[in-house]
């Protein structure tokens, strides 16, 4: 058989195998339920750190180290560039992305006893932390029901820290942010 008897019976084949193809039924695509990953007692690390780098236009900064403790994650440190003499909170976020300017890319607030995005009414003591007349403050803080490593639903590997301002007119503002990380 020559190149040219060929070429027409190939086609055909192909055409066959084709047509077969396309009259076949499509498998259904099949999604896997979303992991549900328990609440952990203990996590895997030994210790994480986060850097905190101003957001919101503020000259805040700081380092926090993060520890496991009794019922939670011990987070010390000392941040700098805050209202002297003032009241400001620390608070845990969900995502450890401080990309915005703002720092809103961290997303919302979450609660590390329950692993999930904060919904408990706010007393305004959480994470409070007061700056001296030089604007710095020593934080010695636990965050309850957090754990660091492991992948369980109140792992804080890998979320973000924010420090929320008390200028006047700006109360709450994010003034810091950084992310939670293994070192």
């Amino acid at each position: 058989m020559n190149r040219m008897t060929r070429l027409p019976i190939l086609a055909a084949a192909a055409a066959s195998l084709l047509a077969g193809c396309a009259s076949a039924p499509r498998p259904t695509a099949q999604t896997a339920p979303p992991a549900v990953t328990a609440i952990a007692s203990t996590g895997t690390a030994q210790g994480a750190i986060a850097n905190l780098a101003s957001a919101s236009g503020s000259l805040v900064s700081g380092r926090l180290v993060l520890s496991p403790d009794v019922g939670g994650v011990r987070v010390r440190g000392e941040v700098g560039g805050l209202v002297r003499n003032g009241t400001h909170n620390l608070r845990l976020h969900t995502r450890g992305d401080c990309s915005a300017v703002d720092a809103t890319s961290a997303g919302p607030e979450f609660d590390a006893q329950h692993g999930m995005p904060y919904r408990q009414p706010d007393t305004g003591e959480r994470g409070r932390i007061v700056a001296d007349g030089g604007g710095v403050a020593t934080l010695d803080l636990l965050l309850p029901g957090a754990v660091l490593g492991g992948g369980a639903a109140n792992d804080i590997v890998g979320r973000a820290l924010l420090i929320l301002g008390a200028t006047p007119g700006a109360i709450g503002a994010r003034v810091a942010c950084g992310t939670v990380q293994i070192p």
